[in-house]
C-alpha cells in the first residue's frame, strides 16, 4: 500500500524537475515549523503564561521603577517565545512562489533546448519541458497559500497572548 504512494510521489517529483524537489523540501520544512508552532500554542504556551503570571502575582513590590522594568522584561521574553519561528514560516511562504518561478524558467529553458536540438516545435518532445515549467509553479503557489494562513494565524495568536499577559500582570501605582 505504501509503495504505490511513494512511487506516485516520486514520479510527480521527476516530472517537475529538480526545482520541484527543492519546493518539496521547502514545503516540508514549512509544515514542520507550522506543526512546531501548533504544538507550542496548544500545550506549552498555557503553561508558560500561567507560570509567568503566578511569579508576578507572588511579588510584593509591583509599583517601583524596578518592578516596572521586570514586568517589561518578562513580557518581552514571553513575546520572543510566542513569535519564535513565525519569521521562518513567513520567509518560507515568501520563498515558495519564487521557487515556482525558478521552475518555470528552467522548464522553459528545457523547451528551448529541445527546439534548438530538433529544429522544430514538436509538441511531444517539448511536453517534458512544459511540465517542468508548469508543475513547479503550481506547487510553489499551493505551498505558499497553505502556509500563508498559518503564518497570519500564529501572528494573531502571539499578539492576543501578549495582550492577555499584559492585562494579567497588573501594576500597582
Amino acid at each position: 500500500m505504501i509503495f504505490p504512494v511513494f512511487e506516485t510521489v516520486s514520479d510527480f517529483l521527476a516530472t517537475g524537475g529538480d526545482v520541484l524537489k527543492v519546493i518539496f523540501f521547502t514545503t516540508f520544512l514549512l509544515w514542520l515549523m507550522i506543526l512546531e508552532r501548533s504544538l507550542f500554542y496548544k500545550f506549552r504556551m498555557p503553561e508558560i503564561v500561567k507560570q509567568r503570571v503566578e511569579e508576578w502575582q507572588k511579588r510584593k513590590d509591583k509599583s517601583s521603577w524596578f518592578a516596572h522594568r521586570i514586568r517589561e522584561c518578562e513580557i518581552s521574553k514571553l513575546n520572543q517565545e510566542l513569535n519564535q519561528n513565525i519569521g521562518i514560516i513567513k520567509t518560507l511562504v515568501s520563498l515558495c512562489p519564487f521557487l515556482g518561478l525558478l521552475g518555470t524558467v528552467t522548464g522553459m529553458i528545457a523547451v528551448f533546448d529541445v527546439m534548438a536540438l530538433t529544429g522544430t516545435g514538436n509538441a511531444r518532445l517539448m511536453a517534458s519541458g512544459i511540465s517542468m515549467a508548469t508543475i513547479p509553479t503550481m506547487a510553489g503557489m499551493v505551498a505558499a497559500l497553505s502556509g500563508l494562513y498559518f503564518g497570519n494565524l500564529f501572528e494573531g495568536k502571539a499578539k492576543k497572548a501578549k495582550s492577555k499577559i499584559e492585562d494579567q500582570m497588573e501594576l500597582d501605582f
